[in-house]
């Protein structure tokens, strides 16, 4: 049996106009993108942390909804910076140590008691050379090189001065938003037709449990690793084993963002080497054995198992949609990759093949007696 629909004129010009009005949409998100996304970051808090406004307000039974807002805040504020004060100031004090032990190594290379005083001496013994080179055409095309490097670290500073600022303002929508949140998830589908109410509201559920697997999947994953790491570096007996793993941890929430801790892993490897006396690259090469062992463990065992039951994706599937997504878009393609694809699976299904539940086997006549 075929299934033919002539399109006429009309239904060509509406499906035209549907699609100027998506490109039209997707232009003007992407023109608003720095106003909409602390209301978007903002969102997200609150969806994420309404879950504990509830328990702090029904199960606690903290009085009003704005004072539950405010106990949350502090506890989630006061989780956050005991993990750092658990991580930043050993880091600190690992940095002061290696600059004793850079200054002493100098003092002791160069038979130098002051480092200051060596740097004045030297300076007054080559004045003329100094001088000759600050006149130097090659000094000149330097500094002009240099120059406009420097306005472009004051722009990325202002940057961050604004990002701050938008930090800021994503709290205050995440607190206005908490405020009002049960009306705030019923209402939004009011701004669409009432005829594509359904729709929207059906996507907006399948959204928001893909969501929810995928943050419990991942925390479980991230949760894995640091203990992982932890476990890894301290059998290693490497400097800073637990904290160094707790940071993992954190930075995996956001997938792969883990692979930067390598940059104080080298550091902290340099720190060991040169405070026991032990070879670098013996010490470094270990750190890297504890990466590869525990991040091939995370890709074949914990992220199959763990993601593919959270979200209901076969781990193949799983690892070819982390590789696909992460070739198209990148770092936010590995973000988005396991809701996105459990997403248009399911829409694929349910609109293109249009598959149907399996109906329930009918129940057994009884048996007359």
């Amino acid at each position: 049996m075929t299934y033919s629909k002539t399109i006429t004129f009309d239904t060509f010009v509406r499906w035209l106009g549907y699609g100027l009005l998506v490109i039209g949409i997707f232009l003007l998100l992407n023109y608003l993108s720095s106003v909409l996304l602390p209301f978007a970051v903002g969102w997200l808090l609150a969806y994420l942390l309404y879950p504990i406004v509830k328990f702090v307000q029904f199960k606690l039974h903290v009085p009003g909804r704005v004072l539950s807002i405010i106990v949350t805040l502090v506890g989630f504020i006061a989780l956050v910076v005991g993990t750092l004060w658990f991580i930043i100031p050993p880091m600190i004090e690992q940095f002061a140590k290696l600059g004793q032990l850079a200054t002493n190594y100098i003092q002791h290379a160069a038979n130098i008691d002051s480092i200051p005083e060596a740097i004045r001496q030297w300076t007054e013994n080559n004045r003329d050379g100094i001088q000759k080179f600050l006149h130097s055409r090659e000094f000149s095309e330097g500094l002009k090189e240099a120059v406009p490097n420097m306005f472009r670290v004051v722009g990325k500073t202002a940057n961050v001065i604004i990002s701050i600022g938008g930090s800021l303002i994503a709290l205050l929508y995440m607190f206005f938003i908490l405020m009002d949140y049960e009306y705030l998830t019923k209402a939004w589908i009011k701004i669409f037709p009432k005829k594509s109410r359904p729709f929207w509201n059906e996507l907006a559920s399948d959204a928001e449990r893909e969501l929810s697997n995928y943050i419990r999947g991942q925390g479980l994953v991230a949760l894995i690793m640091g203990v992982l790491f932890c476990i890894g570096f301290t059998i290693i007996d490497f400097p800073m084993a637990i904290g160094l793993g707790i940071l993992i941890g954190i930075m995996d929430l956001v997938p792969y963002l883990h692979t930067l801790a390598l940059v104080p892993t080298v550091f902290l490897s340099l720190l060991k080497a040169a405070d026991t006396g032990q070879n670098f690259w013996i010490i470094l090469l270990s750190a890297l054995a504890v990466f590869a062992i525990v991040q091939v463990i995370i890709d074949m065992v914990v992220t199959p198992k763990v993601m593919g039951k959270a979200m209901g994706l076969n781990p193949a599937i799983l690892l070819l949609s982390l590789s696909v997504w992460g070739a198209l878009l990148g770092f936010i393609g590995l973000i988005i990759a396991l809701p996105l694809t459990t997403l248009l699976i399911a829409y694929y299904q349910r609109y293109i093949t249009r598959e149907e539940e399996p109906e329930a086997p009918p129940l057994p006549e009884k048996t007359k007696t």
